[in-house]
């Protein structure tokens, strides 16, 4: 009779355990959790992944400290030739460091996180990162002629980087914020100073073409007046190839003549006997 009330007893244990494991949030690898209190105000300490934490009394909040891209897209920068730039998109990596969580989340505007609706996660500074992201691609655009920021793209996503790292350290948010790759996906000069390069370009090989032609012509000229300036040697030429077509018939050594057009008979050749 004593054992038939162990189910009894072992029945509302369970109850007791569903009901506390119902009331924890696992903080899962990739996040960092903040504890809010009964009185709506936050822990200090954030809570780290793996561990278990009750939420009936109070609420923990999770914020994900994995890598966020950041995009900014159809940016029109200035470039260094004053041209508007048809183009520019561009993202960011960065991540936010675990131990900064709390001050970033109660410090900072909340304007500044922003709520993922699809994974549900609160992706801190991100707006804050965005706007970051922009300034710099203003301003790493400027150095560099709208016809060399894609040959330029190494340089200038490295000085991105450079000027956003220059901000946060500005905000004191060196420590918290690290962006750790920047990738200018697309870039188009504006379609004036495209076909001002193509008409450019134009010009410079109708030039090349006239140039070839002059030196042609010059080449020839000159060929023109050397053949003039050497026409006594010509007929000199002509002359002692005449003499000696003339001395090889004399001697019988000669069968076959190839006769030359102005050609006008062999003189002084003595009759055979």
């Amino acid at each position: 009779m004593p054992t038939t009330g162990l189910p009894m007893i072992r029945l509302p244990l369970v109850l007791a355990a569903a009901i506390l494991l119902s009331a924890c949030t696992r903080i899962e690898t990739g996040e960092v959790g903040l504890r809010q209190n009964f009185d709506k105000t936050w822990e200090p300490e954030e809570l780290l992944p793996g561990s278990f934490n009750q939420t009936l009394i109070g609420n923990v909040q999770t914020f994900k400290v994995q890598d966020v891209a950041v995009e900014a897209n159809d940016l029109t920068p200035l470039a260094a030739d004053n041209s508007t730039v048809k183009d520019f998109d561009v993202t960011a990596i960065y991540s936010v460091n675990p131990k900064a969580i709390n001050d970033l989340w109660t410090g900072k505007n909340r304007s500044f996180h922003v709520f993922d609706d699809h994974s549900k996660d609160i992706l801190l500074m991100h707006n804050y990162v965005k706007l970051a992201l922009r300034n710099a691609a203003y301003k790493a655009a400027r150095q560099h002629p709208s016809l060399k920021l894609t040959d330029n793209r190494a340089q200038i996503e490295a000085a991105i980087r450079e000027q956003m790292a220059s901000t946060f350290q500005g905000e004191n948010l060196a420590n918290a914020i690290t962006v750790s790759q920047v990738q200018l996906r697309a870039v188009s000069p504006a379609d004036s100073i495209v076909e001002s390069a193509n008409a450019l370009v134009r010009a410079e090989n109708e030039l090349k073409t006239k140039e070839v032609e002059v030196q042609t012509a010059r080449k020839e000229a000159e060929r023109i007046a050397a053949l003039n300036a050497n026409a006594k040697a010509i007929d000199y030429m002509n002359a002692q190839a005449n003499y000696m077509i003339a001395e090889g018939v004399k001697a019988g050594k000669v069968h076959t003549i190839v006769v030359p057009v102005d050609f006008k008979g062999i003189v002084q050749v003595p009759t055979a006997r």
